[in-house]
């Protein structure tokens, strides 16, 4: 006895839209392969739950301290990089994620381990209501919470741009004092010599200058500690997009950040000494004295810019086997 024609299409469509009913399937591959299928709801039930722990969680650790930072930190010109950082960094990892590999989670103990004593100190940190520590610690964690997802080779993967991000934060006060000393006696010593040899009454003590009537404080923000950072953290990002396949290239423009930020706050300070010299330091300390830093900063941006230009041609000329055809990410 054959079947009726009629019904066999009822029956295929059955079984295409119902995988549990094919003949020969097990309801549990039915089930794998359904789950598999664009739009399945693999967002429902623990998966969901887990997500939302999750989001919670970061939110819980994050937000109070980026606020923080956001407050004592990126207001100041120190930490004015701060937005800048966190949003390229970002984009940058937007941009990695589509060349990782496939995700491996590590057995969780692992993470579990790393994230407990991490937990302590973030909540000593904030009790002690250090930025510098608790941004850091911070930022640990969140790693930490990261790599019990994604696994150690994606973070490996991600190395820039997750060490990249770090520059959010600012660097604690002990570094800070550590490297504007040398900065600021040198920047004094060199300024106050040539200054005097055009005649001007001016002289120092440590990093107090005294040009005529007026004393100057060559502080942390005139002697290129800020610049120097914020340039870093700029100048990195600009060399790893543009040169990241070129390791020369980015060793040698990398060279010229500190000696480029130097120079340009160099001129900065002999700015505002000629300034309070000649106009009073009204004039010197208000609007002039940040237009003068924003503008040195400009420039040494620029004259970075066309050390790259100019270092390109003779690395093609002189090392043609090590310059690649195609660098950067772009």
């Amino acid at each position: 006895m054959t079947d009726d024609p009629h019904h066999a299409p009822a029956r295929a469509e059955a079984a295409d839209s119902d995988p549990v009913a094919a003949p020969g399937v097990s309801s549990a591959a039915a089930s794998a392969v359904s789950a598999t299928r664009p739009g399945a709801a693999w967002w429902r039930g623990p998966a969901l739950l887990a997500a939302v722990v999750l989001l919670a969680g970061v939110a819980a650790v994050a937000l109070p301290t980026m606020l923080m930072v956001a407050r004592e930190s990126w207001s100041t010109e120190q930490g004015a990089h701060g937005p800048i950082v966190l949003l390229t960094g970002v984009w940058l990892l937007f941009h990695a994620w589509k060349d990782v590999g496939p995700i491996a989670p590590p057995p969780w103990w692992r993470p579990v381990a790393i994230m407990l004593p991490l937990l302590a100190l973030y909540v000593l940190a904030r009790i002690s209501q250090i930025v510098e520590i608790e941004g850091y610690v911070m930022y640990a964690v969140l790693l930490s919470g990261f790599y019990a997802i994604v696994g150690g080779a994606i973070m490996k993967r991600l190395a820039f741009p997750l060490f990249y991000l770090a520059f959010v934060f600012p660097p604690p006060d002990t570094v800070v004092y550590a490297l504007t000393l040398p900065m600021k006696i040198a920047i004094t010593e060199t300024a106050v010599w040539l200054l005097s040899m055009f005649g001007y009454p001016i002289g120092y003590t440590g990093v107090w200058i005294q040009v005529g009537q007026y004393q100057l404080l060559v502080a942390a923000a005139c002697a290129g500690l800020n610049s120097i950072i914020s340039l870093s953290v700029l100048a990195t990002f600009y060399i790893y997009v543009r040169h990241a396949g070129n390791l020369l290239r980015a060793l040698v423009l990398a060279v010229f950040i500190v000696p480029v930020a130097m120079a340009a706050n160099f001129v900065r300070v002999l700015i505002l000494i000629l300034l309070t010299y000649h106009a009073g330091e009204a004039a010197a300390q208000g609007f002039l004295h940040n237009f003068a830093g924003l503008t040195m900063f400009a420039a040494a941006l620029l004259i970075l810019f066309g050390i790259d230009s100019a270092v390109g041609p003779l690395l093609r000329k002189f090392a043609p086997a090590r310059t690649p055809a195609k660098e950067g990410l772009f």
